[in-house]
């Protein structure tokens, strides 16, 4: 493709080379080697892709998008001024692929907690309607049974084009990605096509990055702005900001306020919900085989987007009754002692306490909570978070998640701060493994164990390597040696 055909849309100033230059490949790595690539230099948090021109130019690079004043001394390179290099590789990488979302039936859907749950039950809802899916997401990204891995929750906006490329070539009919407010804010979907958008909630999370609630709520409302219809939690106190927000048709859902599609008379134990659900198409039970109040509210979510897919009702329903879990939400593990575990991703202080919230409904005995922080992200929710976990357990076992750079110690030391708001009996273990296997060897019948804050990783991200370490593997093996 011509570097004029990949530029179309974008204001720039061509600093210098030929805009007939034939472009092989797009790249934002300089370490990849091309025949005639451009290479979009980005600005990162922690490295500036302007500084690695030279070494892109030695690997093959024939022209350069940039937003800084740079130099080349070859005269063969043609080198493209732009205000904005991220916006700008959006709008390239849609040239490249031809604008492949277009062609799909794509379901975004943001908010702090419960976006991965949504997308594979959404997904299997689909699949049970003979429908070929493409997922792109926090555990994985998969096209139909192919499984591809993923390194970030939305990937950068040239990955991201070109996996709806390859979903396209592979007749996918619905996408359902996670979309989370770091890709909103740095335009990683930009361009993309959203039939459907899903805000489920705001709470917590990513104050290291955004700053404040304001900015991360602004982010996550730029959504509602790339879809035709947005489907927006009406029971989130920032629902309103959402709406007003928007450019698209609302749909709404709920259980406290009015929405269009309403929860009522709730049933919720260890094996599930049951509900009645009020909507335009009328009024039905709903039976899911998931626990928690969360499990209504993911589901509402569901069935609004399923609608809006013209999927029709009854098939809905069944799909919804006999769905499977999501690995590392709410994995559920029973002992032959008696006793029964739950693992689950957990890392924020609302998800942590809907997730608690959800135990308490259904635990016979004592509720005992492994968890930890990660390391070099928002410090304030630590003690919070420690707090919720003295409120609604009979002890806590403060432990390591994925320290980073930091010290796992004053990680552990900063949660404490809450714990002993209350009076809950509390040990702090850093060997998360080691915490695990106390929690599971004091456990009594009827008690449960939350182990929190991980759920589907298998690697611990430490100061100088990462490990692997899975909170399911771990229980596995202690609960297989108990029999």
């Amino acid at each position: 493709m011509k570097l004029k055909d990949l530029v179309v849309g974008l204001q720039y100033e061509c600093i210098c080379g030929d805009l007939e230059t034939e472009i092989d490949n797009v790249i934002y790595d300089s370490r990849i080697k091309t025949k005639s690539g451009l290479f979009i230099a980005i600005e990162g948090f922690k490295t500036d892709g302007h500084q690695f021109i030279g070494a892109a130019v030695e690997n093959g690079a024939k022209a350069l998008i940039v937003q800084k004043d740079v130099k080349c001394d070859r005269q063969d390179i043609a080198i493209i001024k732009v205000n904005h290099t991220r916006s700008a590789m959006a709008v390239i990488a849609n040239n490249m692929f031809g604008m492949p979302s277009k062609n799909l039936n794509l379901v975004g859907v943001t908010g702090t907690n419960g976006k991965t749950s949504i997308t594979y039950l959404l997904g299997q809802v689909l699949e049970s309607y003979q429908k070929k899916i493409g997922i792109i997401g926090t555990i994985e990204n998969r096209i139909g049974k192919m499984v591809l891995k993923a390194e970030r929750t939305t990937p950068e906006s040239l990955d991201l084009q070109a996996i709806f490329h390859k979903m396209q070539e592979h007749d996918v009919a619905y996408a359902i990605m996670e979309v989370s407010s770091h890709a909103l804010d740095l335009n990683r979907v930009d361009g993309s096509d959203f039939k459907v958008g899903i805000f489920t909630n705001l709470t917590q999370d990513h104050l290291d990055f955004h700053g404040n609630m304001e900015n991360y709520a602004r982010a996550k409302a730029r959504l509602f702005k790339l879809c035709k219809t947005g489907i927006i939690n009406k029971d989130s106190e920032y629902a309103a900001e959402m709406i007003k927000e928007a450019t698209c048709e609302i749909i709404t859902y709920g259980i406290e306020e009015q929405a269009d599609y309403k929860a009522s008379d709730m049933s919720i134990t260890s094996l599930g919900v049951e509900y009645t659900l009020v909507c335009p198409k009328g009024s039905y039970r709903i039976n899911v085989p998931i626990p928690g109040k969360f499990t209504v509210y993911n589901t509402l979510a569901v069935i609004a987007a399923a609608c809006t897919l013209d999927i029709p009702m009854d098939q809905i329903i069944t799909a919804l009754s006999e769905v499977k879990g999501v690995p590392g939400r709410v994995q559920s593990f029973t002992s032959s002692q008696g006793y029964s575990v739950l693992v689950d991703y957990a890392h924020t202080p609302d998800g942590l306490e809907n997730v608690l919230s959800a135990i308490s409904q259904f635990a016979q005995n004592k509720v005992i909570t492994v968890f930890g922080c990660g390391g070099d992200r928002d410090k304030t929710k630590r003690p919070m978070m420690g707090e919720i976990a003295a409120k609604y357990s009979d002890k806590v076992i403060i432990t390591s998640d994925n320290p980073r750079s930091e010290s796992p110690a004053q990680i552990i030391d900063e949660i404490e701060i809450g714990v002993k708001r209350l009076d809950t009996p509390y040990v702090k273990m850093e060997d998360r493994k080691e915490a695990i296997f106390l929690a599971l060897k004091e456990a009594q019948e009827g008690d449960v164990v939350l182990i929190a804050g991980k759920g589907h990783e298998n690697y611990q991200i430490l100061k100088d390597r990462i490990i692997h370490f899975d909170d399911s593997e771990v229980v596995t093996a202690y609960i297989q040696e108990e029999m």
